[in-house]
């Protein structure tokens, strides 16, 4: 008895596995205007990407924030994509690109004392996809803006630098997500 039923399991986990696959196979294609794909978002002729240090647009005036989106455009190339970011001499491309915007706007003040207590950081960048290969630009953006909000006073103490960082590397998740493939 125990046999049989032990047999009847087994071949439903199998119909069920079969019938999984193809309901998950039956819907993908390589073509992703067709429905579903497991082919790559990004393009797989493309191993290798330098990224040099962005520059700072004539009316931004914090220094070093353009190090840091750098830094955090590397880290989410290196963490979300296929490419290894590399040097010039042995890099396929290169995305060149600036930080155009630094701007703050209180959202709110605390009634007690005056002082604010919510502050909105919004940066805008524009940047250049370029294959070094045949000089073709990959893509071109133009004021892709992010903006996040920091609290100033207690208990969180925030202040511009932590705001700051964490719209960077939302700043950088978007750049790197305009780095995929048209769908």
């Amino acid at each position: 008895m125990n046999v049989r039923i032990h047999e009847k399991s087994k071949k439903a986990w199998i119909w069920f596995f079969a019938a999984c696959t193809a309901a998950l196979a039956g819907g993908c294609s390589a073509d992703p205007t067709k429905g579903y794909s497991l082919a790559s978002q990004y393009d797989t002729g493309i191993k290798t990407v330098c990224v040099p240090i962005w520059t700072r647009g004539r009316n931004v005036y914090r220094r070093g924030l353009e190090m840091n989106l750098t830094e955090a455009v590397v880290k989410k190339i290196e963490l979300h994509t296929p490419y290894k970011v590399v040097d010039k001499n042995r890099a396929d491309t290169e995305l060149r690109g600036s930080l155009d915007l630094v701007s703050q706007r209180v959202l709110s003040f605390n009634p007690d004392d005056g002082l604010p207590r919510e502050t909105e950081i919004t940066m805008s960048v524009s940047f250049t996809w370029t294959d070094l290969r045949s000089g073709k630009t990959i893509r071109q953006i133009t004021n892709l803006r992010q903006s996040d909000v920091y609290i100033s006073p207690s208990p969180l103490n925030e202040d511009f630098f932590q705001g700051s960082e964490d719209t960077i590397n939302r700043l950088a998740q978007r750049v790197v997500e305009q780095m995929a493939a048209d769908w």
